[in-house]
């Protein structure tokens, strides 16, 4: 019996030492691929546990089995776009049956938000925090984050991801042929799968973009 508590205490040390490890070998993640120069006059976005980071100018970013980490997100100077959820837990009260979760967890819709960054400079998510999970509950479906600097200042505010990414398609141009009739149909529905495919190409993520390009060379 001894040394099963030996054994249990042990294993307790070592997840603590993994996750202080975590805390401080993870607090800062690059969102760019290659040069490392750029790292000495990137800006900081500080991300508290409830925010989860999942996509940054495209990119996907790592997703780590304690999903709730305070990081830090190196940005290049420059207008950067971020995607993101946020999620609260609630205990459940009374008699929870077995295997059922003991928490309710609410979590936002994807949002998105774009501005620009400044060398060096740091940055973070503030949101309004909800009391209770009823008025978690009911401003979930409305919830919006604003960006603000150090000086608290805002530099923009969040919306809709999906919302977001259907408007952008909508506002995507007509080429000239199609504006101006001027090219035959077989012309016009070439320019517009041209245009449809570029305004797919930009809202597509890293992974989405690699097995396009590597359809279109085999």
């Amino acid at each position: 019996m001894r040394v099963v508590h030996v054994f249990r205490a042990a294993l307790t040390v070592l997840a603590l030492t993994v996750v202080a490890g975590c805390s401080t070998a993870v607090t800062k993640l690059e969102t760019w691929e290659g040069s490392p120069s750029a790292a000495a006059e990137a800006a900081t976005l500080k991300a508290p546990g409830a925010i989860r980071v999942t996509r940054v100018n495209g990119r996907s970013m790592t997703n780590y089995l304690m999903d709730d980490l305070a990081l830090d997100y190196a940005l290049l100077p420059g207008e950067n776009e971020v995607v993101f959820t946020y999620k609260t837990i609630w205990a459940k009260s009374g008699v929870v049956e077995n295997g059922e979760s003991k928490v309710h967890v609410i979590k936002s819709e994807p949002q998105v938000v774009r501005f620009d960054a400044s060398a060096s400079e740091t940055y973070r998510f503030e949101f309004d925090k909800p009391g209770s999970r009823r008025e978690a509950e009911q401003s979930m479906p409305e919830f919006s984050a604003s960006i603000v600097n150090a000086e608290g200042e805002v530099m923009a505010r969040s919306t809709d991801w999906s919302s977001a990414r259907k408007a952008q398609a909508e506002r995507t141009p007509l080429s000239d042929g199609q504006a101006s009739g001027g090219q035959g149909m077989s012309g016009s529905a070439d320019a517009g799968s041209l245009e449809r495919l570029k305004a797919t190409w930009q809202t597509a993520t890293e992974e989405e973009k690699k097995a396009f390009l590597r359809w279109a060379f085999e």
